[in-house]
């Protein structure tokens, strides 16, 4: 070790003037006879490798895997909801067509009979009112994220399709025109995440689901038809009884 080493290094103690003690150089004030040593305390300096050190033991945030399919029971996979997302967007493109100046009857809107039955599918994409869509898209993000995880993506969008299907078609029936909007797929994905949870239920396999709020949406969803004359009240009836019907045969795939 060097004489420079040796000056630089701090010293391991101080001599109290008062009464004579050594005393950390680190204090202000003499512990035995409380005399004031030095004015302030000299500042701990640590070495560049100590600090390099201590960044690199520094503790990472523990993370945990994706749940694989199957990995507990009854707790569905970490999958992102891709389909509903698209069905949320195809609702959402379908707007911006019409705003752009693309007609209600060109789009699939339900206005007679006599127009096809192609728009039984596409008549759930079309949207009149802001708050109609709003409300509805929420629903089916909502409902259409805990089908996906559950059943997977192809279920999803099958019984969304087949749900709508069945409102528009009930509303063509019964002749309740216009008819346009997603309420009944909505409600068809609603009525098959409820029926497939009660079952559960049965089954002994409590998920421990907030109803209310299934219930508040459920209501809005049938309540939109009294804000808005474009949706048909019956549109809704038939894709419930289509999503209780899914749910129903769906369940027992993943008990």
């Amino acid at each position: 070790m060097s004489i420079l080493d040796l000056v630089s290094e701090p010293d391991l103690f101080v001599v109290c003037k008062n009464c004579s003690s050594e005393v950390s150089p680190y204090v202000t004030e003499c512990p035995y006879c409380g005399q004031r040593v030095r004015k302030r305390a000299p500042k701990i300096e640590r070495g560049h490798g100590e600090v390099e050190l201590g960044k690199r033991r520094r503790p990472r945030a523990p993370t945990l895997p994706r749940l694989r399919r199957g990995e507990i029971p009854g707790i569905a996979a970490e999958t992102r909801p891709y389909a509903t997302g698209v069905l949320v967007l195809a609702s959402l493109a379908v707007t911006i067509a019409h705003v752009s100046g693309v007609s209600f009857d060109h789009l699939g809107a339900i206005t007679s009979f006599d127009h096809g039955w192609w728009r039984v599918v596409a008549a759930p994409f079309v949207y009149n009112n802001a708050g109609t869509e709003f409300v509805c898209l929420v629903a089916i993000a909502i409902f259409g994220t805990h089908l996906e995880r559950r059943f997977g993506p192809a279920a999803l969008v099958g019984t969304f399709l087949l749900c709508g299907a069945a409102g528009a078609a009930l509303a063509i029936v019964v002749h309740s025109y216009p008819a346009i909007g997603g309420n009944g797929a909505a409600l068809g994905l609603l009525a098959a995440w409820l029926v497939d949870d009660r079952l559960a239920l049965r089954r002994g396999d409590d998920r421990g689901n907030d109803m209310l709020g299934v219930w508040v949406i459920g209501a809005l969803l049938l309540l939109v038809p009294v804000g808005d004359t474009d949706v048909s009240f019956f549109a809704g009836i038939g894709g419930a009884a289509a999503g209780a019907l899914i749910g129903a045969v769906l369940s027992p795939m993943r008990a």
